[in-house]
C-alpha cells in the first residue's frame, strides 16, 4: 500500500491554504476536518496543526481512513483498488464506494464495501467496473463545477489526476 500512498502524496503535494478550496487548508492532501477527526480533537484542526502535519502521520491517516476502514484493502484487482483509494481521498470514501456499487449494478447502493460488494467484484469483469468508476468520478467532478462555478479553478488539476487512471 505504500506505493499508492506515495502516489497520493505526490498528487496532493504539501501545505496549501487556497481560500476557494471548500476543504480548507490541507497538507499532503489531509484536510483540517480529517486531521481533527483522526487526532480525536472534537474539532477541525487549526491551520497551524495542518501546516505542521508530518508526512508519517499523513501516511498513517491514509492507511487507516482511506484504505483499511472503507474496506478497499479487500479488493484484489490492484488498479481498481488504487482508483477507489484515490477517489476516496479526492471525493470521500463513501462516494467512491457508491460509484463502485453503481458500476457493479448492485441493488443496494449504501457506500459500504462489505462481503456482498466484494462478491460482486469477484464475479464481475473488473476492468469494465474500473472504467465505470472512472466515469462516475468524472461525472461527479463535472457536477461540482456546474453547481459552483468557483470550483472551475480546480478543473484542470482534477482532470490531470483522473487522467492518470486512464
Amino acid at each position: 500500500m505504500s506505493k499508492i500512498i506515495d502516489e497520493i502524496i505526490r498528487r496532493e503535494g504539501g501545505f496549501v491554504n487556497n481560500q476557494s478550496d471548500r476543504g480548507g487548508p490541507t497538507n499532503y492532501g489531509i484536510t483540517a476536518k480529517t486531521l481533527g477527526e483522526y487526532r480525536k480533537l472534537c474539532r477541525d484542526a487549526t491551520v497551524n496543526e495542518v501546516k505542521y502535519l508530518t508526512e508519517s502521520e499523513a501516511r498513517d491517516i491514509y492507511q487507516d481512513k482511506y484504505i483499511t476502514k472503507p474496506g478497499f484493502l479487500a479488493i484484489s484487482y490492484e488498479p481498481l483498488r488504487e482508483l477507489l483509494i484515490d477517489s476516496g481521498v479526492n471525493s470521500g470514501t463513501n462516494r467512491a464506494a457508491r460509484w463502485l456499487q453503481t458500476a457493479l449494478g448492485m441493488a443496494v447502493i449504501d457506500g459500504v464495501v462489505g462481503q456482498k460488494t466484494i462478491n460482486a467484484i469477484n464475479a464481475s469483469d473488473q476492468k469494465d467496473v474500473y472504467y465505470k468508476v472512472v466515469g462516475g468520478r468524472l461525472r461527479h467532478l463535472g457536477r461540482l463545477i456546474t453547481k459552483d462555478q468557483s470550483q472551475a479553478a480546480f478543473a484542470a488539476g482534477w482532470m490531470n489526476r483522473v487522467s492518470e487512471f486512464l
